[in-house]
Order: C-alpha cells, then structure tokens, then sequence
C-alpha cells in the first residue's frame, strides 16, 4: 500500500537533496551524510539525460553547481560523469570540495547504494513517469518511493503507469482546492498520500485549518524548505507531519529536544 511509505518514523524528517548547506547537493556525498545523521527520508530532483539516464539532479543546466555548461538533458551521461558536482560548493571556505571526485549520479546507483532510505522523488523533466516506473519496479522499492511533481498531468500518469501502488504526493491543483476547502472548515480526499507544501508562501498559509483538512483527507502534510529552528517548533507545535529542511543537523537537535529517539 502506498501510505507504507510513511511508516518508519513520526514526525517525518526530510533531508532536502540531502543538504544544500552541509554537502554538494543531491551527491552521493550529501545523501550519505544525511544517512550518517540517521535520516531515512532523503528528498531529491530527477532529470534525465539526453541518452535517457535518470539522474539526481535539481537544475535544467549544469552551471551552478559543476564545472559544465548547458542543459543537462544535453548531455550523455558518460559524459556528465566528468563533471565536478563540487566545484561551487561552499565558496566562503574556498570550494574545499573541488577536486576530490563528486559526480553526479544516476537514480539507478542512488537506489542500488541506498536501499534502505525511502527517497522522495521530485519529477523536474517531463517523459520521466515510465522510467521512474521501471526503476522502482527493477528495485522493488514500491514502498520506499514517493514521486511528487509541480506538473500535475506528470504524477497522474505516473499513478496510472503503477496503477496505485507507489505512493505520490498532491500537486497544485489538488492543493488549491484543499486549502480552498479547508477555509470552510471542509476538505476533500484525493488519492494521495501528503500534501507537500512550501511553509513560507502567503498564498498558502500552513494553519491550523489546513493541517486539519489534510489530516480529514487521509493524509499527511509536509513543508519545505525550513531551516530556522524557530520555524521547525512552530510547524511542529501545529501538526504538520514532515519537515523537509537542508540543516539535517538542526532538525535533529529540535526533535531531541522535543522528545523524539532519532
């Protein structure tokens, strides 16, 4: 069942590409380390490359985190394995990480490495609902997988293609009508297992009205990308489910001292 998913632990800690602050990321490097941090959640991007590998990776071009150029779906992937997935990482300390051999990698690897971690899939290329499919099916991961997307045409195929069996998250327009509804102190049900949701946007405010409609719904909410410990207690102190952060450490730090084992 989908909502299996969400079994191995509450709250839900999301390590956001593994960490945007700590490591290089979405790198075998970032996601490592917030295993090492006992993270079993890791949230991160998939694009594809021109010769059809998945790989992890949030942006359409290759210029703000390597020493490539271009549009990733570009490039093969024999070749982006000669990029330096480091080389702007952490400027203030002088890129310390250039050099030392992060690379970009493939969801393939990525799930072969980590089969224990329950991954969070975000689909940033269109045409990658089948190859996910096949991916998660070749590694059985069916109960360790999310897929989410900010297109909703791309998550509805994808349940199609796994005829309901990996859990996905809502997408926007799921989204606007629960929170619609949850003004009124109504909610709506839609076959998703949480409710993603950026807990900064006025346009949609995370209260207590929204935590309520979702959870009336069968689902659970999460909220990205929250680093600020004041932030973290207050979403907690509300309900919400999941936080999704890019200080894993922190967030660690919270949960203890709010009495959670981690």
């Amino acid at each position: 069942m989908p909502a299996a998913y969400l079994d191995a632990e509450y709250p839900l800690r999301f390590a956001h590409r593994g960490s945007r602050i700590l490591w290089p990321e979405n790198t075998a490097e970032a996601f490592q380390g917030a295993v090492d941090l006992g993270y079993k959640y890791i949230e991160t991007d998939v694009r594809m490359t021109r010769d059809g590998v998945v790989v992890a990776f949030h942006d359409a071009t290759l210029e703000r985190l390597t020493n490539g150029a271009g549009r990733v779906d570009r490039w093969d992937f024999a070749d982006l394995q000669q990029l330096d997935a480091a080389w702007w990482f952490n400027e203030a300390e002088g890129y310390p990480l250039r050099g030392t051999g992060v690379r970009v990698r493939s969801l393939d690897e990525v799930f072969a490495t980590w089969s224990n971690i329950r991954f969070n899939l975000d689909l940033k290329d269109p045409n990658l609902e089948w190859p996910i499919a096949d991916l998660v099916k070749r590694h059985g991961r069916e109960r360790t997988t999310l897929v989410a997307s900010f297109v909703d045409h791309r998550t509805a195929k994808f349940r199609r293609i796994t005829r309901g069996t990996v859990a996905v998250s809502a997408g926007p327009s799921a989204t606007a009508v629960i929170l619609a509804a949850s003004r009124v102190g109504a909610t709506v049900r839609r076959p998703v297992v949480a409710y993603q949701l950026p807990f900064d946007y006025r346009s949609c405010p995370i209260d207590a009205k929204l935590v309520r409609a979702i959870h009336a719904a069968g689902a659970q909410l999460h909220t990205w990308t929250v680093n600020e410990v004041a932030d973290m207690d207050r979403l907690l102190d509300l309900g919400v489910d999941g936080i999704v952060t890019d200080r894993p450490d922190v967030l660690n730090e919270v949960m203890r001292r709010r009495g959670h084992d981690i």
